[in-house]
């Protein structure tokens, strides 16, 4: 009787579970949102690079760091959306302004949340708005699909319902879509629709609760270019001019495609060859 008791209450904890005991956000700067069960997991190392070494993002990057030292300083601040070409360094920009205010001196923490975990937002700003810490809520990658609910869910953290945005709470997306929604389903639905004006809006709306648009473009040559000597120059790999010229557009030209991250991949490729640990 008593292992079927038990049971039962297992079964009953797991369809509504106790309360999540509230963090030690001491333990590091950065965590990453998991669910089932729900939990803030520190993260020691984060990813990313240094801000020097990103090129040709100069508005953005001063953009978006005064903004985010506004809200690390507990003044008032817009939620971001960074939008635009692919590999050209949206994500790295959000964790590069992150560690540039915490080396100003200011205390913020940055909590990476996953598209597919939207629908327990609510959850998780309940967490974060119970701390007297601030917090710099990050999405990377996000988009949506005509039948993706996972939108409504964002709402919440953009504007707040009836209890309003955390005050302590600041949202940064990253996002290839300007409106976070493909352009051929956004005129389909216009096509199909009884009413064209409305069946967007609701998806296309979304994205202007951001406060601050970032959009960010395909580099030229040159700017790809300058970013493999940037870091060739930061991590110490010797290399003359001509031969980084010819070997980075041949390496871009088998990619099809120059970016940020090509020239990454490209540089990679150089230091392993160079023997050099990066």
């Amino acid at each position: 009787m008593s292992e079927a008791l038990e049971r039962i209450a297992k079964a009953l904890e797991r369809m509504s579970p106790a309360p999540l005991d509230a963090p030690d956000f001491t333990a590091a700067d950065a965590f990453v949102w998991h669910v089932d069960p729900d939990r803030l997991q520190p993260v020691d190392k984060v990813n990313r690079v240094d801000m020097g070494l990103l090129v040709g993002v100069d508005r953005s990057r001063d953009t978006l760091l005064e903004n985010t030292v506004q809200f690390a300083r507990g003044l008032p601040a817009n939620n971001a959306l960074l939008w635009g070409a692919r590999g050209m360094g949206k994500s790295s920009l959000v964790k590069a302004v992150h560690a540039a205010v915490l080396a100003q001196g200011h205390e913020l923490k940055i909590v990476e949340l996953q598209r597919e975990d939207l629908s327990s937002v609510g959850r998780l700003l309940n967490l974060l708005r119970a701390s007297d810490q601030r917090f710099l809520l990050f999405c990377d990658d996000l988009s949506f699909s005509h039948d993706d609910q996972h939108y409504k869910s964002l709402k919440a953290v953009l504007d707040g319902g009836i209890e309003g945005r955390p005050e302590n709470v600041v949202f940064y997306a990253t996002s290839n879509r300007r409106h976070l929604m493909p352009r051929d389903m956004i005129e389909n639905e216009r096509s199909t629709a009884i009413n064209p004006s409305e069946a967007v809006e609701e998806k296309v709306s979304l994205s202007d609760r951001f406060g601050l648009w970032l959009g960010f473009h395909p580099c030229d040559q040159d700017e790809y270019l300058a970013m493999i000597r940037g870091y060739c120059d930061a991590y110490g790999v010797e290399i003359d001019s001509e031969t980084l010229r010819a070997e980075a557009i041949e390496w871009q030209a088998t990619r099809g495609a120059r970016s940020g991250r090509v020239a990454w991949q490209y540089f990679t490729d150089l230091a392993g060859r160079r023997g050099v640990s990066i």
